[in-house]
């Protein structure tokens, strides 16, 4: 087992990446504060990891709270559903929430624990590649709204992180090209080194090899905590980490949730960035190539469905990131540096995303 810290002070907290983890009880027993424990997971990984769950959580009172699979899922109806069981067994204020699964049950269990009785404690168990690198780490926790993605939601830190690599086994491949997508964003947009570490490791990675999903996973984690570390709430650095879901947030909305992967819009989103960071001046042709070729080594789409500029510029405006209306992106200062940028003449914006779709 590696483990590593987010340091935030009195809510810092540990992330533990290996295998044999789900079952550990020496990894649960510090979060259990004596009330119930209510495992939020989906009708696809109850079956295959939720009894592993639960002998890790010896002597404590466990509700299983199973919501549907898929994005569609991650919605007001879902939530409500959350909440009714937890009400119906008497979960109070010393409850812990464990979310078991991939990234939508992630962001939507961490938002019942963050608004349930103004608050109960979180403890993220990712079963998925894009979870494991992402989005179990750092606090955010959403649902959707028909206008766009994660649009309700809090920061929410987690008491601890167990990402057990053993559950990937079971992940169809298609899932595991989307957490690639994260990956290569890390390193895109945070470490240049890492993006030569993939580019020789890739298949490695394709083929499920441990130690090199353990070093990509924490990697991607000691990355991710060090910029949330320093900008929790995401009022600067961390925006950096949303390299290509400007774009990609609004390929989800547009294609219709589910239609395509996270992973799958993220990988475009990515490629649309790069090119509009081409037209700013910021970074060769060259290097977008590059990004193009490591993303298709992947597995992963290189350009997006076919969604006319003009309605994926309709829906980036509703992007988080926007500020005084106008929409901000990320972009790529070089390989291994993004940063967030303002002031973006439209028709450049239009020509990035034509330009991807050759």
């Amino acid at each position: 087992m590696e483990s590593l810290r987010v340091a935030l002070g009195s809510r810092s907290y540990p992330i533990h990446v290996g295998t044999g983890l789900l079952e550990r009880v020496e990894l649960y027993r510090p979060h259990l504060a004596g009330g119930a424990v209510a495992i939020v997971t989906n009708a696809v990984v109850a079956p295959l990891y939720s009894s592993k769950v639960k002998q890790g959580l010896q002597g404590a009172r466990v509700v299983e709270i199973v919501v549907p699979d898929g994005e569609q899922a991650k919605g007001w109806q879902t939530l409500e559903q959350v909440f009714d069981a937890l009400l119906a067994a008497r979960c109070g204020r010393d409850a812990l929430v464990v979310a078991l699964g991939g990234g939508v049950v992630g962001d939507l269990a961490g938002f019942a624990a963050a608004v349930y009785q103004r608050g109960v404690a979180l403890l993220q168990v990712p079963t998925t590649l894009l979870a494991q690198v992402d989005s179990s780490v750092g606090g955010k926790t959403a649902i959707n709204h028909a206008r766009g993605k994660n649009m309700i939601g809090a920061f929410h830190q987690p008491r601890a992180v167990i990402s057990d690599v053993t559950t990937l086994d079971t992940l169809p491949a298609r899932e595991l090209r989307c957490g690639l997508a994260e990956v290569i964003k890390h390193a895109l947009a945070l470490d240049a080194a890492f993006v030569d570490w993939l580019e020789g490791n890739m298949q490695d990675l394709l083929a499920r090899e441990r130690a090199a999903l353990v070093y990509a996973i924490k990697r991607c984690c000691e990355l991710k905590a060090e910029v949330v570390a320093a900008d929790e709430r995401e009022a600067g650095p961390r925006a950096a980490l949303n390299f290509g879901h400007t774009f990609g947030h609004a390929i989800e909305a547009g294609a219709g949730y589910g239609a395509w992967l996270h992973g799958e819009a993220i990988a475009v989103g990515m490629v649309m960035a790069a090119e509009l960071s081409v037209r700013l001046g910021l970074i060769r042709k060259e290097e977008t190539e590059r990004l193009r070729k490591l993303i298709l080594r992947a597995g992963l789409p290189v350009s997006g469905p076919a969604l006319a500029p003009e309605k994926l510029m309709e829906l980036m405006a509703l992007d988080k990131k926007a500020a005084q209306g106008k929409v901000r992106f990320v972009l790529l200062e070089a390989v291994g540096r993004a940063a967030l940028r303002g002031g973006v003449p439209e028709e450049l914006v239009r020509e990035a995303i034509v330009a991807a779709a050759q």
